[in-house]
Protein backbone atom coordinates (compact mmCIF):
# COMPACT_ATOMS: atom_id res chain seq x y z
CA UNK A 1 0.00 0.00 0.00
CA UNK A 2 2.84 2.39 0.84
CA UNK A 3 4.19 1.96 -2.54
CA UNK A 4 0.56 2.77 -4.50
CA UNK A 5 0.44 5.58 -2.08
CA UNK A 6 3.91 6.44 -3.52
CA UNK A 7 2.94 6.38 -6.94
CA UNK A 8 -0.26 7.79 -6.71
CA UNK A 9 1.38 11.47 -5.17
CA UNK A 10 3.83 11.05 -8.35
CA UNK A 11 0.62 10.80 -10.48
CA UNK A 12 -1.18 13.76 -8.82
CA UNK A 13 1.67 15.80 -8.43
CA UNK A 14 1.79 16.08 -12.16
CA UNK A 15 -1.99 16.52 -12.42
CA UNK A 16 -1.95 19.29 -10.01
CA UNK A 17 0.95 21.01 -11.64
CA UNK A 18 -0.21 21.06 -14.92
CA UNK A 19 0.60 18.01 -16.33
CA UNK A 20 -1.77 16.06 -18.98
CA UNK A 21 -4.02 17.24 -21.59
CA UNK A 22 -4.56 20.81 -20.80
CA UNK A 23 -2.69 24.44 -20.40
CA UNK A 24 -0.58 24.66 -17.11
CA UNK A 25 -1.86 27.71 -14.83
CA UNK A 26 0.92 29.99 -15.44
CA UNK A 27 0.46 29.71 -19.33
CA UNK A 28 -2.98 30.72 -19.05
CA UNK A 29 -1.76 33.99 -17.18
CA UNK A 30 1.09 34.74 -18.82
CA UNK A 31 1.13 38.26 -19.70
CA UNK A 32 -2.63 38.80 -19.95
CA UNK A 33 -3.02 42.39 -20.74
CA UNK A 34 -4.72 44.62 -17.67
CA UNK A 35 -6.56 46.34 -20.02
CA UNK A 36 -8.52 42.77 -20.98
CA UNK A 37 -8.69 41.58 -17.72
CA UNK A 38 -11.79 43.18 -16.52
CA UNK A 39 -13.75 42.54 -20.30
CA UNK A 40 -16.38 40.47 -21.01
CA UNK A 41 -16.59 38.97 -24.54
CA UNK A 42 -19.54 38.64 -26.58
CA UNK A 43 -21.31 35.28 -25.28
CA UNK A 44 -19.21 34.34 -22.40
CA UNK A 45 -20.95 34.76 -18.67
CA UNK A 46 -17.32 35.79 -17.42
CA UNK A 47 -14.45 37.94 -17.33
CA UNK A 48 -10.92 36.59 -16.80
CA UNK A 49 -10.84 38.75 -13.63
CA UNK A 50 -13.84 36.31 -12.32
CA UNK A 51 -12.63 32.99 -13.39
CA UNK A 52 -8.90 33.79 -11.50
CA UNK A 53 -10.51 35.11 -8.40
CA UNK A 54 -13.31 32.23 -8.74
CA UNK A 55 -10.28 29.53 -9.18
CA UNK A 56 -8.34 31.10 -6.19
CA UNK A 57 -11.23 31.16 -3.69
CA UNK A 58 -12.06 27.44 -4.39
CA UNK A 59 -9.08 26.11 -4.50
CA UNK A 60 -8.05 28.03 -1.58
CA UNK A 61 -11.56 26.78 0.17
CA UNK A 62 -10.78 23.23 -0.63
CA UNK A 63 -6.83 23.62 0.78
CA UNK A 64 -8.49 25.02 3.93
CA UNK A 65 -10.77 22.29 4.24
CA UNK A 66 -8.61 19.58 4.03
CA UNK A 67 -6.11 20.72 6.22
CA UNK A 68 -7.99 22.56 9.28
CA UNK A 69 -10.92 21.55 10.97
CA UNK A 70 -12.23 24.53 12.10
CA UNK A 71 -12.21 26.37 8.28
CA UNK A 72 -16.10 27.72 7.28
CA UNK A 73 -16.30 27.66 3.63
CA UNK A 74 -17.92 31.04 1.72
CA UNK A 75 -21.33 30.72 1.26
CA UNK A 76 -22.17 28.94 -1.81
CA UNK A 77 -22.30 29.57 -4.96
CA UNK A 78 -21.94 33.91 -4.25
CA UNK A 79 -18.65 33.21 -2.02
CA UNK A 80 -16.82 31.57 -4.90
CA UNK A 81 -17.19 34.50 -7.07
CA UNK A 82 -15.65 38.27 -6.78
CA UNK A 83 -18.33 41.04 -6.66
CA UNK A 84 -16.79 42.88 -9.90
CA UNK A 85 -15.55 41.98 -13.32
CA UNK A 86 -12.71 43.88 -13.10
CA UNK A 87 -9.30 43.34 -10.48
CA UNK A 88 -10.61 46.33 -7.85
CA UNK A 89 -7.04 47.76 -7.57
CA UNK A 90 -3.88 47.99 -10.48
CA UNK A 91 -2.04 45.07 -8.09
CA UNK A 92 -5.31 42.56 -7.58
CA UNK A 93 -4.23 40.58 -10.42
CA UNK A 94 -0.74 39.54 -9.64
CA UNK A 95 -1.55 39.23 -5.89
CA UNK A 96 -4.64 37.11 -7.26
CA UNK A 97 -2.19 34.91 -9.35
CA UNK A 98 0.76 34.91 -6.46
CA UNK A 99 -2.18 33.56 -4.25
CA UNK A 100 -3.31 30.68 -6.62
CA UNK A 101 0.56 29.55 -6.99
CA UNK A 102 0.60 29.60 -3.46
CA UNK A 103 -1.98 27.46 -2.40
CA UNK A 104 -1.16 25.00 -5.15
CA UNK A 105 1.72 24.76 -3.90
CA UNK A 106 0.47 24.00 -0.27
CA UNK A 107 -1.80 21.34 -2.10
CA UNK A 108 0.47 19.56 -3.53
CA UNK A 109 2.82 19.95 -0.50
CA UNK A 110 -0.17 17.92 1.32
CA UNK A 111 -0.01 15.82 -1.34
CA UNK A 112 3.20 14.98 -1.19
CA UNK A 113 3.83 14.38 2.56
CA UNK A 114 3.99 10.50 2.95
CA UNK A 115 2.62 11.82 6.65
CA UNK A 116 -0.72 12.20 4.31
CA UNK A 117 -2.96 9.15 3.88
CA UNK A 118 -4.30 9.99 0.93
CA UNK A 119 -6.90 7.65 0.73
CA UNK A 120 -8.06 8.09 4.93
CA UNK A 121 -11.42 9.95 5.56
CA UNK A 122 -10.05 13.41 6.52
CA UNK A 123 -11.30 13.44 10.13
CA UNK A 124 -13.94 16.42 9.88
CA UNK A 125 -15.53 15.79 7.09
CA UNK A 126 -18.29 13.53 5.26
CA UNK A 127 -16.53 10.93 4.11
CA UNK A 128 -13.73 13.00 1.46
CA UNK A 129 -10.31 12.03 1.61
CA UNK A 130 -7.21 13.80 0.82
CA UNK A 131 -7.10 12.21 -2.79
CA UNK A 132 -10.63 13.20 -3.76
CA UNK A 133 -9.87 16.88 -2.60
CA UNK A 134 -6.58 16.69 -4.71
CA UNK A 135 -8.27 15.71 -7.62
CA UNK A 136 -11.74 17.99 -7.17
CA UNK A 137 -8.43 20.92 -6.97
CA UNK A 138 -7.19 19.34 -10.52
CA UNK A 139 -10.49 18.94 -11.80
CA UNK A 140 -11.94 22.20 -11.26
CA UNK A 141 -8.37 24.09 -12.18
CA UNK A 142 -8.25 22.16 -15.69
CA UNK A 143 -11.98 23.61 -16.40
CA UNK A 144 -11.67 26.83 -15.41
CA UNK A 145 -8.53 27.32 -17.19
CA UNK A 146 -10.11 26.09 -20.50
CA UNK A 147 -12.55 28.84 -19.89
CA UNK A 148 -10.12 31.31 -19.46
CA UNK A 149 -8.01 30.52 -22.47
CA UNK A 150 -11.70 30.46 -24.73
CA UNK A 151 -11.79 34.35 -22.72
CA UNK A 152 -7.90 35.08 -23.93
CA UNK A 153 -9.15 33.70 -27.70
CA UNK A 154 -12.04 35.97 -27.95
CA UNK A 155 -10.18 38.75 -26.86
CA UNK A 156 -7.00 38.59 -29.63
CA UNK A 157 -5.09 38.29 -26.24
CA UNK A 158 -4.04 34.69 -26.40
CA UNK A 159 0.02 33.86 -27.88
CA UNK A 160 -0.55 32.02 -30.93
CA UNK A 161 2.42 29.96 -32.06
Amino acid sequence: MKDDQASLRKHLAYLLQGGGAHVDFDTAVAKFPAALQGVKPAGIPHTAWRLLEHMRIAQWDVLEFSRNPKHASPEFPEGYWPRGDAPPSRNSWAQSVRAFRRDLKEMQDLVADPATDLLARIAHADGQTILREALLVADHNAYHLGELVTVRRLLGAWPEG
